[in-house]
């Protein structure tokens, strides 16, 4: 594993961890995930999902948990609340309107988000974004009206965005930072940041585990 290196986003300078060569054995990881039965989990992610085992989120955890104190304030480290393989299958074309926008986990500051890059060649990544009318870059419970009441009002304006993966500044956001996927990167970061995939057309949208783009996403929250 390299060093951690820290990036601060935006006016609100909120946290991003980048840790490359994350993973001792990463094809172990890849293997793993062909091997088991994937399908769709819940209606947000654009593609289909299979949980990951429960020995390997509580290692990964562990593995971030220093890093978590350091960066986010967060000792002792939240705990798993999931963890998945995901591969990315849905065609623009088919997206639905809430998968054409940025999005936050939730609204909890203790919710951690740690994205592993698992697939070979053309990655994308994982952009983030401030909504224009407001400013937020994140979104906790005291700004979760006003975000919603924007979101409405802007949609109003503009309409729905076309058939797309979001990419770069738009009527209604802007991009402030985009992180490339890369085989065995890990992205760490706060679930509550305003962010959403980053899928040129060059990346395939497959789902097979082995071709495909496939990441493990591990979610971190104490109930």
């Amino acid at each position: 594993m390299r060093d951690p290196i820290l990036h601060l986003h935006g006016t609100e300078q909120r946290p991003l961890v980048v840790i490359d060569d994350f993973w001792p054995d990463p094809d172990v990881l890849r293997d793993d995930a062909a091997s088991l039965k994937m399908g769709q989990i819940g209606p947000h992610y654009p593609g289909i999902r299979a949980p990951a085992p429960a020995r390997l989120a509580e290692t990964m955890r562990r593995r971030v948990a220093p890093l978590l104190a350091q960066h986010f304030g967060l000792d002792p480290a939240p705990a798993v609340s999931e963890a998945y393989y995901s591969l990315v299958t849905t065609r623009p074309a088919d997206l639905a309107p809430i998968q054409r926008l940025p999005h936050f986990d939730g609204v909890e500051p203790g919710r951690i988000a740690v994205l592993l890059f698992l697939g070979e060649g053309q990655q994308g990544g994982t952009a983030f974004y401030r909504q224009r009318a407001t400013g937020y870059e994140s979104v906790d419970s005291a700004r979760l009206g006003s975000f919603k009441a924007a979101l409405e009002e802007g949609v109003g304006t503009h309409g729905i965005p076309a058939p797309a993966y979001i990419a770069g500044d738009t009527p209604l956001y802007e991009q402030i930072a985009l992180h490339a996927g890369r085989r065995n990167r890990a992205l760490i970061y706060s679930g509550n940041m305003l962010h959403c995939a980053y899928l040129p057309a060059e990346v395939t949208l497959s789902a097979d585990p082995l071709i495909g783009r496939l990441t493990l996403n591990l979610f971190l929250f104490d109930d």
